[in-house]
Formats: C-alpha cells, structure tokens, sequence
C-alpha cells in the first residue's frame, strides 16, 4: 500500500477545514490503496517523511513565509532525508491573507535543496474567506492520491 503523507499546520479552523477537506478528496472512495496519513508539522519527523511515498504540504502565510511549525519540521527533517527522498512527489497548499507568494517561494527553495519534485500547482487561497477554497482543497488531495494510485507519480 502506498502512503500519502499530509503535512498540515492548523492554527485556525479555516485551515483545519482546508487540511479536513485535502484528507477528505486523498481518502476518497473510488481511492483504492493508498494510505493517507495526517501530521501536524511539530508532531512529524524524518522517519515518517522517509515512509512516504508522497507528501502534501499545508500552510498558513505568517509574515510572508511559512508558518514557524513547518520550518520548524523542515529544520528537523532536511539533512536526514537528503539524498534519500530524491524525486519525492508533493504538493502544497497555502492560506494566504496575502498574495502567499513569499510562503511559497520559501518551500520552494527548502524542497529543491531536497530534489523533490513537486507534482500539482500550488494552490493558494487568498485574501477573505472563500467556500471555493474546501472544493479546491479536496480537488488537490483527490488528484495527488489518485496519481499515486495510478502511479503517475
């Protein structure tokens, strides 16, 4: 069984029920053997990032970058899964208040080091509140984990 690992800092209910919703759309029921796994990113370390076949990042935008959880899983994770995460698939989400573009760019930077390779555009939700955002959300995790499944990725 493959494993999809969701890696998600939830500091507000917006963005737990964005995370809820990319679980929702991974785990969907015409989704056949594929474990989805969900993380806080201070909860989350090398070992299971080495477990995973592909890895969904989630964000809050904090002052431009993202948030202090994930950098903080991303300092702890790095020189362990160097060299043995090579072509990793991901895909990430950001709840931007801005334009996310700072947030974004800081993974970027942090999973090139990495060599993953990442597999959807990224999704941005921003600016107020949208319903829109649950749909796109579940649209990611649902595409990532069917694309495991077929292995496209």
């Amino acid at each position: 069984m493959k494993k999809l690992l969701i890696i998600s800092h939830t500091p507000t209910a917006n963005t737990r029920v964005m995370t809820n919703a990319v679980i929702e759309g991974a785990s969907h029921v015409e989704i056949n053997g594929i474990e989805v796994m969900f993380k806080q990113p201070l909860e989350t370390g090398p070992e299971e990032v080495l477990d995973a076949d592909a890895i969904i990042l989630g964000t809050t935008e904090n002052f431009g970058y993202m948030s202090g959880a994930l950098k903080d899983f991303f300092d702890r994770a790095y020189y362990p899964c160097l060299e043995k995460t090579e072509s990793l698939p991901f895909a990430v989400f950001i709840r931007a208040g801005n334009d996310g573009l700072g947030a974004l760019s800081s993974i970027e930077r942090i999973t090139k080091g990495l060599a993953w390779r990442q597999v959807q555009e990224p999704l941005i939700c921003r600016g107020n509140w949208q319903p829109s955002f649950v749909e796109q959300c579940k649209e990611l995790g649902m595409t990532l984990a069917a694309g495991l499944e077929a292995g496209i990725f």
